[in-house]
């Protein structure tokens, strides 16, 4: 008797690994730590390389195994977490809304992941640390999200220490996700379209609403 296939094995529906990026101290391990474990630390200890959580979360009837990659930011260790781009279906960019050079920077690593990262990866865009007096803040809500249309990415701002939009964050990014595969699974079978001399239109015609289908 033939074994079922692995996803009907496994625990999960879809295994989804999203990467963290964004400058030091931004607060990608406190997002991932509070998502994760639900946690907050006012500690500041810098993350060496790579780390990640495992949580598992339930969308539209099915479970979704979130594999979360947490990523340096530091220049040095940059060449380390290049590697990892490649792996990920999501990426989170960071940065702090106290720290303008940290917003500034989302152009470089946008520009990293378009170097290093998959066609189709996900991105959405992550002001943290939203909970500070407003006195403290460098980045406006509008900047943010000018900039995240700009990418055609969605945008949210978070706070780690409150628990702001953290949940909403991983949740929205995941349920883009699971919907790309979906398609791309439901999509699976049809790998070539056929033209013969009699049918080109209408082998056309079905070319062209695949391609709209497509279209987000």
């Amino acid at each position: 008797m033939a074994a079922p296939p692995a996803r009907a094995r496994a625990d999960y529906d879809y295994l989804i690994k999203l990467l963290l990026i964004g400058d030091s101290g931004v607060g990608k391990s406190c997002l991932l730590l509070r998502f994760s474990d639900g946690s907050f630390t006012t500690s500041f200890i810098t993350t060496i390389g790579i780390d990640f959580k495992i949580r598992t979360i339930e969308l539209d009837g099915k479970r979704i195994k979130l594999q979360i990659w947490d990523t340096a930011g530091q220049e040095r260790f940059r060449t380390i977490t290049t590697a990892y781009y490649r792996g990920a279906m999501g990426i989170l960019l960071v940065y702090d809304v106290t720290d303008e050079s940290s917003f500034n920077n989302i152009r470089n690593w946008i520009r990293n992941i378009e170097q290093h990262a998959s066609d189709n990866v996900n991105k959405i865009l992550v002001g943290n640390k939203a909970d500070m007096d407003e006195s403290k803040r460098a980045v406006p809500t509008s900047k943010g999200q000018a900039l995240a249309d700009e990418y055609g990415i969605k945008f949210f701002e978070t706070s780690a220490k409150t628990n702001l939009n953290v949940e909403q964050v991983f949740f929205s990014i995941a349920k883009d996700i699971k919907q790309r595969l979906a398609e791309t699974d439901s999509k699976a079978e049809p790998t070539t379209i056929k033209i013969n001399q009699q049918g080109q239109a209408g082998g056309a015609d079905q070319a062209a609403q695949k391609s709209a289908c497509c279209g987000s």
